[in-house]
């Protein structure tokens, strides 16, 4: 064999994987969040580890405004069937070409504004997509959300809280067109669903403290209303 060698036998797993399928690569988007800020990948993780906690054991399950789905192997995790979306070719195709069994997701690109993605699903979720969707338009966002949802079907929504724009970049600012506080985002998919539940998120601590002092809110929403 040609390839590393280890002092150590306990590490074989790791040259045996080296060897087969070579180092991974970060997505587009999270490479240049490792390079820029790399505390900010783990906060991005610890959300998709949430969200994978939530939809435990669901079939069939999509997400909405994937990016380069560098952290939706965290889902895939979980669940049966992982569906990712993003309006961005670009960023579809970077997540295509970065997957291998048995972390093979189907990757679509769509606009969510457009229309509601194919196919029916028992989950769906949309982390830091809604901050960027004008508010005339974020009904429009959740009811073609909701269109693709079985009739339990859950969603989870992640987006900074108003509050956290304060101390947010220039760059994320001047994309952060419709952040919510805790009470209006519960308020709003209230108007959806029967059942919503919000939770507050500092780094990569989740918890159900006071959503005015979060830097994240989460809000897991079930039960449509008609």
């Amino acid at each position: 064999m040609n390839g590393p060698k280890t002092r150590d036998p306990v590490n074989k797993i790791v040259t045996d994987v080296y060897e087969r399928i070579g180092l991974a690569r970060l997505g587009m988007m999270n490479n240049q969040v490792w390079y820029a800020d790399p505390r900010r990948l783990v906060f991005t993780l610890a959300r998709y580890k949430f969200v994978a906690k939530m939809l435990s054991g669901r079939k069939n399950v999509i997400e909405i405004g994937c990016g380069d789905a560098f952290c939706s192997r965290v889902v895939k995790q979980e669940v049966e069937r992982l569906t990712v979306t993003d309006y961005d070719p670009l960023f579809i195709d970077d997540a295509r070409s970065r997957m291998e069994p048995p972390w093979v997701l189907e990757a679509r690109v769509h606009d969510i504004l457009e229309g509601p993605p194919e196919g029916r699903f028992d989950a769906a979720y949309s982390l830091d997509v809604m901050e960027h969707i004008p508010a005339e338009l974020e009904n429009l966002y959740l009811r073609n959300i909701r269109a693709a949802l079985e009739p339990q079907g859950v969603l989870i929504i992640g987006m900074p809280s108003l509050e956290s724009q304060l101390f947010a970049s220039p760059g994320s600012r001047a994309g952060h067109v419709n952040c919510k506080s805790g009470d209006d985002l519960r308020q709003l998919l209230a108007a959806h669903f029967h059942n919503v539940f919000l939770f507050s998120m500092n780094d990569e601590v989740v918890h159900t403290g006071f959503s005015k002092m979060a830097h994240y809110l989460f809000v897991v929403c079930c039960g449509q209303k008609d």
